[in-house]
């Protein structure tokens, strides 16, 4: 059986050597190491292939014999044995071609969840833009894997904004300019007298963040006008009392993250399943 195992190891000469020396005694093999260094500690990330009847407080009691602290022993797959450097340029590659992925990529990159779990977990928070990324996970993020996250969210910034610019609406006659409608919750972009798009929303009840809906006729998409809407319907939602709004989208959805980063607007981003949701907090909003 497969293990991932990581814990915190004295910097010094021979410390790796004892804790391999008790591996071989329990009958583990060490298929892969990963090594975050350190001051007066490292931190040492081990694949073990350990016989069946060794569970993981035995794994904890081994590592910690050699001499290891804040050591966590969790079950894996043969995916773990994957080479880091390879792992580390397939999510480049997949950000740069779904930009919006981000949060899914990085905490697959990061064997680490988008969501909380209820216990006691870590968090990495990761900026993008305006908006937020967190991942989460029980095994504490080293200062290497905050360094490399945060260079991932430089990436996907970079290529945001290298998209962002949006296109000039289609000419449709001198009488083409948008204009935008406010009724109610609902926020209505007009062109020529016909609705190119709509903003609405809901009250959330109590402190859970009020639903914004948003449609786009496909005509008119990537040329700013969602992210005019939304900068609209927020202003809207904030003066009717919102604190908080959430925006969902399917999460292949390759135009929800730069409406909100252009809209300059600051949101919480989470991928679950086959959805993002985007909570954007009014708390800072200008109405």
């Amino acid at each position: 059986m497969l293990w991932r195992v990581r814990a915190n190891l004295p910097n010094r000469p021979g410390t790796l050597a004892a804790l391999a020396h008790e591996c071989g005694k329990a009958g583990a093999n060490i298929d892969r190491v990963q090594v975050f260094p350190g001051q007066d500690q490292v931190t040492d990330e081990l694949v073990l292939r350990a016989p069946d009847d060794i569970s993981a407080s035995d794994l904890v009691s081994l590592v910690e014999r050699a001499g290891a602290d804040s050591v966590v022993a969790l079950p894996c797959t043969e995916a773990a044995l994957e080479d880091q450097p390879t792992r580390y340029v397939k999510a480049a590659l997949a950000i740069l071609d779904a930009p919006a992925t981000f949060p899914d990529v990085v905490a697959h990159l990061f064997d680490a969840d988008t969501a909380p779990t209820g216990g006691q977990e870590d968090v990495l928070e990761l900026s993008v833009g305006n908006a937020v990324v967190q991942i989460r996970r029980a095994t504490p993020f080293t200062p290497t894997e905050r360094e490399r996250g945060a260079a991932m969210a430089e990436l996907v910034s970079d290529v945001l904004s290298r998209q962002g610019a949006p296109a000039p609406p289609p000419v449709q006659g001198a009488d083409s300019n948008l204009e935008y409608a406010t009724s109610g919750r609902t926020v209505s972009a007009l062109a020529n007298g016909l609705v190119a798009g709509r903003a609405e929303y809901e009250r959330g009840e109590g402190s859970e963040p009020w639903p914004v809906d948003m449609w786009v006729d496909p005509a008119w998409q990537r040329r700013g006008l969602g992210t005019r809407l939304l900068a609209e319907i927020v202003r809207v939602a904030r003066a009717d009392g919102a604190d908080e709004v959430v925006l969902t989208a399917p999460a292949d959805s390759q135009a929800v993250l730069p409406m909100v980063l252009a809209a300059g607007l600051r949101g919480r981003i989470r991928m679950a399943g086959d959805t993002v949701t985007i909570r954007i907090s009014l708390s800072e909003l200008r109405v």
